[in-house]
């Protein structure tokens, strides 16, 4: 799960880098996809943190 989290974390900071660079509505669905990204890989890294409290 960490793996996923952190590969979603760097998707999401490059695809907020790239929607900077767009223009007009696709730039915006750049960034709000990025940032979807970016959410899910902290959630991703929190629930992975709490399960190896869980497990042991």
């Amino acid at each position: 799960m960490k793996v996923i989290g952190i590969l979603l974390i760097l998707v999401g900071i490059v695809g907020v880098l790239f929607g900077m660079m767009m223009f007009g509505d696709i730039g915006v669905a750049c960034i709000v996809g990025a940032i979807a990204a970016l959410l899910s890989g902290i959630g991703f890294m929190m629930v992975s943190g709490k399960l190896k409290k869980i497990t042991r």
